[in-house]
C-alpha cells in the first residue's frame, strides 16, 4: 500500500469515528504552543495598529500559527496586486472599488487599508467574516457560498483579486466564479488571479503530468470543493483558453504570487 493511500484511509476511519477533529485541535494546540515565545517578541516590535486574529484563524488561513508569517505573507499579496497593477499603469486609489474574493480573516486585505471603505471582501466561511466585520472597519465583508452568486451589484469593482481561491475548486465551479467575477467587475475593470503552474508538477502523478502538458486541468479531491484538501493545478494553455473566457490577459507572470509562494499570477480585464 503506498504511503498517500494509507494516509487517505487513516484520515477517513479518524474522521467517521469523530477522532480527526480532535487530532487536529491536538496538532494546532501544540503548535501555537510552539510558536507563543516567537509571537510575543514579534509583537513587541511591530504593529499596523489593526488586531490579528486569533492562531485557529491563522492556521486557517495561512496554514501556519506564525503571526510574521501571517503578516509578511499578506503584504507581499498585496506588494504582487500592486506591482502588477503598477506595470500596466492601472490606477489603486481610495476611489477604486476592490474586492478580495476569498479574504479570509483579511491576511491581504488588512494591507489595502489606506483604501478605506472602497475595500470590500467575502468568504465561504462565516467566522472569517466575522472577525473581519469585528476588527477590520475600514472594509466591508460578506459571506458567499459555495457556489455564486455574491451579494454584490453588477459591476460594482473595478478590482477583483481572488489569490490561492481557484487553486482549491473543481473545474465546474471555477467557470462559474469566474463569470460571477465578470459580473460584478465593470467593463474594463480587472481580475487577479493565482494558479498552480509548472512549479507544483511534482505534485502530480506521471498521468496527471501528461495531461497537464497536453493542457488540461488537473484536479485532486474534488469532492471538498473550497477546502485546502482539493487541489487544482492550471496550465497556462487552460486558463488562456478556458478559464479567462469574457476576459483579455493582461499579464502572465510564472511564481509571481509573492504571498503564495510559487503560484502563478494572472492580471485580466473584462472584455
Amino acid at each position: 500500500m503506498s504511503s498517500s493511500l494509507a494516509r487517505h484511509r487513516l484520515k477517513t476511519a479518524l474522521s467517521r469515528t469523530g477522532l480527526l477533529g480532535i487530532a487536529r485541535h491536538a496538532r494546532d494546540w501544540w503548535w501555537t504552543r510552539e510558536f507563543a515565545r516567537a509571537n510575543r517578541q514579534f509583537l513587541e516590535t511591530w504593529s499596523d495598529g489593526l488586531p490579528v486574529p486569533p492562531a485557529s484563524l491563522r492556521i486557517l488561513v495561512a496554514a501556519s500559527p506564525d503571526i510574521a508569517w501571517f503578516i509578511d505573507s499578506g503584504r507581499r499579496g498585496a506588494d504582487s496586486i500592486r506591482a502588477v497593477l503598477e506595470r500596466h499603469a492601472i490606477p489603486l486609489t481610495p476611489s477604486t472599488p476592490v474586492l478580495d474574493f476569498g479574504c479570509g480573516s483579511g491576511r491581504v486585505t488588512r494591507h489595502f487599508a489606506s483604501l478605506g471603505p472602497a475595500v470590500h471582501g467575502s468568504d465561504l466561511h462565516p467566522a472569517l467574516v466575522a472577525w473581519c466585520r469585528r476588527h477590520l472597519s475600514f472594509g466591508r465583508f460578506e459571506v458567499n457560498g459555495l457556489a455564486p452568486p455574491l451579494p454584490f451589484t453588477d459591476g460594482q469593482f473595478a478590482l477583483a483579486y481572488a489569490l490561492s481561491v481557484f487553486t482549491h475548486l473543481p473545474e465546474s465551479l471555477q467557470g462559474a466564479w469566474m463569470q460571477e467575477l465578470r459580473r460584478v467587475v465593470r467593463p474594463g475593470g480587472h481580475v487577479i488571479i493565482t494558479t498552480h503552474g509548472v512549479r507544483y508538477l511534482h505534485e502530480l502523478r506521471e498521468q496527471e503530468r501528461q495531461q497537464f502538458a497536453s493542457g488540461l486541468l488537473v484536479i485532486h479531491r474534488d469532492d471538498r470543493p473550497g477546502s485546502n484538501v482539493c487541489g487544482a493545478y492550471h496550465p497556462e494553455r487552460y486558463v488562456r483558453e478556458h478559464l479567462s473566457e469574457g476576459f483579455a490577459v493582461v499579464d502572465f507572470v510564472p511564481e509571481g504570487a509573492a504571498g503564495n509562494p510559487f503560484q502563478d499570477l494572472w492580471l485580466l480585464r473584462r472584455n
